[in-house]
């Protein structure tokens, strides 16, 4: 585990101090496994944006709140104290201090995730501490709307894709063996949720290289984007 305090990770020579690398794509797409690996390969922290509002949406559904009552989780919304470690090979996410980096990948909060990050209060909230934690220094950050929103200045920004079969194959493989069938419908649920909403909606951002990752391997994935920010450094 990398113990060096956060904003101090040693920085690759390809890359400057606050270098953002924005990789943005559906849930299912691989990008925080492609986020981990291309941080570690050139030495910057890392941050999971998705793992934020899931965190919060653990703390909405802890706390009672109806997630479907918008006014109810904006009132909740500055509650809980979220901390989100930065080692891409360690990455952590607490709530008041209690580790939820299992829990908050269970079905409830699957399932009530398009509603909590769907409320302007919790975009509001979320995006000043994401800003913060980019603020601290070089770093490749992972979300669905992350180059759109947070980190539009970010010199590299990727979209990472893959077909819904594929998004539902590797989803229901970190679930355990989840049925491929089921996944593959909640996920193309919430893309259709996450396109519509009207803050910060599931998008394409400006400037973005997209890659469909359908056909590459994890390894191959992670090449490609390291390439893409030794380019963008060369030609700065």
């Amino acid at each position: 585990m990398d113990d060096t305090p956060v904003g101090l990770r040693p920085v690759s020579s390809a890359v400057t101090p606050s270098y953002v690398i924005a990789i943005d794509g559906p849930s299912g797409a691989g990008k925080s496994s492609t986020s981990r690996g291309v941080a570690d390969r050139l030495g910057l922290r890392y941050l999971d944006t998705g793992a934020m509002f899931r965190a919060l949406t653990w703390a909405v559904l802890e706390a009672g709140v109806d997630v479907t009552d918008a006014d109810a989780v904006a009132a909740y919304a500055a509650t809980p104290l979220l901390v989100s470690g930065t080692d891409p090979l360690e990455p952590t996410i607490e709530v008041d201090g209690v580790d939820v980096a299992e829990a908050i990948r269970g079905a409830a909060v699957t399932a009530g995730v398009s509603q909590v990050s769907a409320v302007p209060a919790v975009r509001t909230r979320l995006l000043e501490m994401q800003r913060a934690i980019i603020r601290l220094g070089s770093i490749v950050v992972v979300g669905r709307d992350i180059g759109s929103v947070g980190a539009r200045e970010a010199q590299v920004k990727v979209s990472r894709t893959a077909d819904a079969q594929a998004r539902a194959a590797r989803r229901a493989a970190e679930e355990g063996g989840a049925d491929v069938a089921a996944t593959r419908a909640s996920l193309l649920r919430r893309d259709r949720v996450d396109s519509a909403r009207s803050a910060a909606p599931l998008t394409m951002p400006e400037g973005a290289t997209h890659i469909d990752t359908t056909d590459f391997t994890l390894e191959e994935v992670i090449a490609q984007v390291v390439a893409l920010a030794e380019a963008a450094e060369a030609a700065s």
